[in-house]
């Protein structure tokens, strides 16, 4: 069974530092410890630097409307810089984690768990520096290697839906596939069509009805989303066409239905997520993943594919991020701090689910895949026919094909997103 830590921060930076509380929650048991974290302005002045200058300046302009960045120096010379960025919000960040008024926390942490341990691990914050923090370099996540952090609002509520999963042959997923000016969306389609015991409908640049229509008519598992995103103050935008965008706010009444229904994971694979968990936590839903920052075409398309390998055959939501998460570092020489960006965003008082559970089956233990499954047929809306045969079949029993991510000639472009300026899922000027 998994153990769930919490660690609250409530301060700031600058000024007073962070007062810290560290729950450890495990079957009826409750272990509460309080520590504190200095006040350390340079690790936000880093966090900030880092992010806004030296990630976005590697060649992925425009990634907010309007916004233009100015490329200085070679590529090569760009990445390097980002490295060496990345390298010292690393190490201010650890130094400041050794605080001695954070040490009995660290301790206890410790003392508490064996190495084999699943831990989901939530940090409980509204800063956003805090939640721009690479937290899994924190040494603790190496020392257990089933642990996996998360982030979590400091208010929620219990979820409470209508719907009591039964017990079923698929999971139902509502991919949306929304403005792809510049990026290569089909990739994520032929994986989301390769997922065993699911029933994937493709909403395909719809209009603002359509999308609204299809949360209010059907019970949904999973909520998907590729294409252009970004954040704006503390609220999400989505491009769902090439001429409409919207904020999740527009659409509270058919999400809170679907959530009502029983929705239980949201993903937006696309740029600058923290906007839209904010904005999907206030609307109650249990957990999604997003991403923390601006993210390339091919980092989205290739932790997409590691995701539903893991998830599909029955790994926790957590553990399937985490290798996902970190098999992006294959793709870091090209594109720095890559396996930095997927993070998800959890209600506490709710136990994330598997792929199992969402098919209704309540046995905790994980699902193998058969070796004769094969996807089911795909509904599409946007195209012309809405139902499509399945014609990517799973051989040797792989949930997703395997090359799907690595192949560079066929399926990935090979081509250097930073240096051609596009590439991205964040929204750009004209598109």
């Amino acid at each position: 069974m998994d153990k769930l830590v919490v660690l609250e921060l409530e301060g700031d930076f600058d000024r007073v530092g962070f007062r810290a509380t560290l729950e450890i929650r495990a079957a009826l048991q409750i272990l509460k410890v309080k520590g504190y974290l200095p006040a350390n302005p340079e690790v936000a002045t880093q966090i900030q630097h880092h992010w806004q200058h030296a990630y976005r300046s590697l060649g992925m302009p425009l990634r907010i409307k309007g916004e233009k960045i100015i490329h200085k120096g070679s590529l090569n010379r760009r990445i390097a810089e980002c490295q060496e960025s990345a390298a010292v919000l690393r190490d201010r960040f650890r130094r400041w984690l050794n605080a001695e008024s954070f040490q009995l926390i660290d301790r206890r942490l410790r003392e508490e768990f064996s190495r084999d341990d699943r831990i989901r691990f939530l940090i409980r914050t509204d800063d956003l520096n805090l939640q721009k923090l690479p937290w899994h370099e924190w040494d603790f996540f190496e020392r257990y290697p089933k642990a996996e952090v998360a982030l979590s609002a400091p208010e929620y509520e219990t979820v409470h839906n209508r719907r009591i999963i039964p017990a079923k042959a698929t999971v139902n997923v509502l991919a949306i596939l929304g403005n792809s000016h510049g990026i290569h969306l089909e990739r994520d389609r032929q994986l989301l069509e390769r997922i065993p015991n699911a029933e994937v409908e493709f909403l395909v640049e719809p209009d603002r009805q359509q999308l609204s229509d299809r949360l209010w008519q059907e019970a949904w598992d999973i909520l998907f989303f590729a294409g252009h995103s970004q954040t704006e103050g503390e609220s999400g935008r989505i491009y769902i066409n090439q001429t409409d965008s919207l904020t999740l706010s527009e659409l509270k009444y058919g999400l809170r239905q679907t959530i009502d229904r029983g929705l239980q994971l949201a993903i937006f694979n696309s740029c600058d997520g923290l906007g839209l968990a904010q904005e999907l936590h206030q609307l109650r839903i249990p957990q999604m993943i997003v991403m923390r920052e601006p993210v390339a075409d091919q980092v989205a398309a290739v932790f997409l594919h590691y995701f539903l390998e893991a998830f599909a055959a029955g790994e926790s939501l957590y553990l399937a991020e985490r290798q996902a998460r970190e098999r992006l570092q294959g793709l870091e020489h090209q594109f720095p701090c890559a396996s930095w960006l997927p993070v998800i965003y959890q209600n506490p008082l709710v136990t994330p689910p598997n792929w199992q559970s969402l098919c209704g089956d309540s046995d905790p233990s994980p699902m193998p895949t058969p070796a004769h499954a094969l996807p089911r047929a795909k509904r599409q809306r946007g195209d012309r026919h809405l139902d499509l045969p399945d014609r990517h079949g799973c051989n040797s029993g792989d949930a997703i094909d395997r090359n799907a991510a690595t192949d560079g000639a066929s399926r990935l472009r090979s081509s250097d997103a930073f240096a051609s300026g596009r590439g991205d899922r964040c929204p750009h000027s004209g598109g």
